[in-house]
């Protein structure tokens, strides 16, 4: 089997019993299941969740997303080796390490295949919290512009490009396009401030104020756990962003959860600790992809402007990027997984057909 073929780009076509249509993002595809398969499963395998919770099965794919585009490569290959089961295995351990550590729970019930999860259904919190231990990427380009106020914190003169912060900030942003709240325009993904949560945070889906503050301490303990334990493998984490929601448990009761993906390198810049002692900047996240583009492409501003999004749309889409340049990708990914989770990314010839066979077998999903 060739590469290509190993890659697992499309996974929005599995036959996993579903009465909803798939709900195929960026890199995740979402099959809810049927009432009758979700009540069963909760029950034959003993879920930790209210007996009519909606369940899904989540399947990771391979695809590589940047700047809001799908890039894919030379000879057929619509994605990068690895990186689905990369993205999935540190999430695992991350949210595991949460768990055990009395922070949160999190989505996620089963996990049957590397590629992946069984889901119960949450109600999102609606904002995307990014953390920042180090000043660079967007905040540095608008801190280089003279933008001093972020998200309603006040950054002081003379910081320098890819310095560490006076403490760790965090910067909400809107998840989705929210209507008529005072002060948050009506887009996707604006800054916002902690009073502007405070003041609304029903709009927001939290259920109380205390529950603001409960999220915040949840940034703050989350972050600062992946830190330390990157630490330890003489990694930097630099920024990470953060979702949240509700779930509702066995007992009735309602629970902040952590959800999506954590300390990813999708959702992470994490820095080679070593190369960063002697004045270098080696990125084990996808901001190298993201660097590589940049410099790969002779315009620039189309990648960083997103009035030209047509012309991104279309550079993403009538470019196959070199094969050495997905591979090289393809090692920052398995060898951060590794290092993380002490443990070798599982490669898998054939994914989609183990999928299918694990759904079939141990859950009975696959018509």
């Amino acid at each position: 089997m060739s590469l290509a073929e190993q890659v697992l780009a499309v996974n929005n076509d599995l036959p996993i019993r579903t009465d909803a249509p798939v709900h195929s993002g960026k890199v995740r595809s979402v099959y809810w299941l049927t009432e009758a398969d979700s009540a069963r499963l909760i029950k034959e395998k003993g879920y930790d969740v209210a007996a009519d919770a909606p369940l899904a099965i989540m399947v990771i794919s391979d695809r590589i997303s940047a700047f809001d585009c799908i890039w894919h490569g030379e000879g057929g290959m619509a994605g990068v080796p690895g990186k689905g089961a990369a993205l999935n295995a540190i999430s695992n351990h991350w949210f595991k390490l949460f768990k055990e550590n009395g922070l949160a729970d999190s989505h996620i019930l089963d996990i049957p295949h590397p590629f992946v999860w069984i889901v119960q259904k949450a109600k999102p919190v609606m904002i995307e919290a990014i953390c920042r231990q180090y000043i660079t990427g967007s905040m540095w380009r608008a801190y280089s512009k003279g933008e001093r106020d972020f998200c309603g914190i006040q950054l002081p003169e003379g910081l320098e490009k890819d310095q560490k912060l006076p403490e760790l900030l965090i910067t909400p942003s809107t998840k989705g396009i929210l209507e008529g709240i005072p002060g948050v325009p009506a887009v996707d993904d604006v800054n916002i401030t902690r009073t502007n949560i405070d003041d609304n945070y029903q709009a927001f889906n939290f259920q109380s104020p205390t529950d603001v503050d409960r999220y915040e301490v949840l940034l703050k303990e989350g972050f600062d756990l992946i830190s330390a334990a990157l630490a330890e493998l003489d990694q930097i984490f630099i920024d990470t962003k953060f979702e949240f929601g509700y779930v509702t448990d066995a007992a009735g009761n309602d629970k902040l959860i952590y959800m999506d993906e954590v300390g990813t390198p999708d959702s992470s810049r994490i820095w080679d600790g070593p190369a960063h002692r002697d004045g270098k900047i080696i990125e084990q996240s996808k901001e190298g992809f993201r660097q590589l583009l940049l410099s790969h492409f002779p315009d620039p501003d189309i990648l960083l402007n997103k009035d030209r999004m047509p012309e991104r749309e279309a550079l993403a889409r009538d470019n196959a990027l070199p094969t050495e340049v997905l591979l090289a990708v393809s090692k920052t990914y398995t060898d951060i997984a590794a290092k993380i989770t002490g443990a070798p990314v599982p490669l898998s010839a054939n994914p989609k057909a183990e999928i299918i066979e694990i759904l079939s077998r141990d859950y009975g999903l696959i018509d």
